[in-house]
């Protein structure tokens, strides 16, 4: 018999700390072109090999190759760059907004405008959404009035939800995007139910939800594919692997373990792995597994690779937890750079217009902005009554909510 071996545990740790240089050795990125497009009737079990590949379709220089380029007209892109520019924008003005005190929260999505930006352009606009808090992009994309989403951050007395939710936790049954809750991981398990629901009723609709990297350690990530790959539900699981939760590295939800699009094998769903940061790659997947849920072939697990360039949120602070300036050194670029790149290279776009398109988002951000503030900032300025406590709960009110509420004279 051997030598008993004293037992330990295995503790992640990021690679680098803060004062420690940046080095991203460690990812592992597929040439541009170079993975192959399944046809979307190939069962899961064929497409192992998808969830340790990445897809890409833009190269270095901004060119468009591979069987995944879905071949977007040149209008397309330029929609999608505009809508990427103007995210950003209003993630700038609402960070400044919190900061000035206008607001209690905000959470930016820099770096990662074309997740939901690619991801909306993919779906129909009718299809439902079960975002988490760094997919304002959906809204955007889909000409949501800026003004409604500002006044939601600033639960003000235009605020639809009436100040019952943290800022950037939009929702809209209109827009098709389910409320956003702070207890990550419920976006899965409701997403699924939904869609399990479109499909009972014979509708045509599909369901898409997105979680981090950190929820995927969630129990409602693992009740989600259950459901999803027992009946077939046609739906879309993104899993946004930015590398960092609000402190903790995506090591510590099992990411050196094995990708994150490599747990749907186990469930005998799909899972992809894509360049968070290329467009033209997030929509393609998008579209390849939307076709696949609506033409009854099941779910699909998509892991879109990306970087959190900016705080996981106001009230975070990056620099005490991974090395300055490492956003600057993630080997897949900005995606609005790289889109810009693109329209360049095909003679649709110029750095004046660049120009031109990032002023035109500024100014529309701070037009909207002055007029939401009209309406109130939080603790200045109308709000919503009191008596609205009592509303949107019950289809018909009970008798002891309406006394409560005549008690109380409101």
């Amino acid at each position: 018999m051997s030598e008993n071996v004293r037992l330990k545990l295995h503790i992640p740790e990021p690679k680098r700390r803060p004062g420690d240089q940046p080095d991203f050795t460690y990812v592992d990125v597929s040439a541009p072109g170079a993975v192959p497009k399944p046809d979307i009737s190939i069962p899961a079990t064929q497409l192992g090999a998808y969830s340790d590949a990445l897809i890409r379709v833009l190269d270095d220089d901004g060119n468009a190759t591979g069987p995944w380029d879905p071949g977007l007209d040149p209008e397309t892109l330029r929609r999608g760059l505009r809508a990427m520019l103007l995210t950003r924008a209003y993630d700038d003005r609402m960070f400044r907004v919190q900061r000035q005190g206008k607001t209690s929260f905000y959470m930016k999505c820099t770096g990662e405008e074309a997740i939901a930006v690619a991801q909306a352009f993919a779906l129909d606009r009718r299809d439902m959404c079960f975002p988490t808090y760094r997919q304002q992009g959906l809204l955007i994309a889909r000409d949501w009035p800026l003004v409604d989403m500002m006044c939601q951050v600033l639960s003000n007395s235009r605020d639809r939800l009436k100040g019952r939710q943290m800022p950037v936790f939009y929702s809209t049954k209109e827009g098709c995007f389910f409320s956003i809750s702070g207890n990550l991981g419920t976006q899965y398990s409701q997403a699924v139910g939904w869609a399990m629901a479109s499909a009972l009723k014979g509708d045509t609709r599909i369901a898409a939800a997105w979680i981090g990297d950190g929820a995927t350690a969630e129990g409602d990530f693992h009740h989600a594919l259950t459901f999803a790959s027992v009946y077939g539900a046609p739906v879309i699981l993104n899993v946004v692997n930015n590398q960092w939760a609000i402190s903790t590295f995506q090591g510590v939800a099992g990411g050196e373990q094995a990708t994150f699009a490599a747990r749907a094998l186990g469930y005998g769903l799909p899972g992809l792995r894509v360049d968070g940061n290329d467009f033209l790659a997030v929509y393609a997947a998008t579209r390849w597994a939307a076709e696949r849920a609506r033409n009854n072939h099941g779910a699909t697990v998509i892991e879109l690779y990306t970087y959190r360039a900016a705080p996981h949120s106001t009230s975070d602070d990056p620099s005490k937890y991974r090395p300055a300036n490492e956003e600057k050194m993630w080997p897949l670029g900005d995606p609005i750079e790289r889109l810009e790149r693109h329209l360049i290279g095909l003679g649709e776009w110029s750095e004046e217009r660049h120009a031109q398109q990032e002023t035109a988002a500024a100014t529309a951000v701070t037009e909207a902005a002055q007029e939401a503030e009209s309406y109130g900032t939080l603790g200045n300025g109308a709000v919503h009554s009191a008596s609205t406590m009592f509303e949107d709960i019950f289809k018909e009110t009970p008798w002891h909510l309406r006394e409560q509420r005549q008690q109380l004279g409101v």
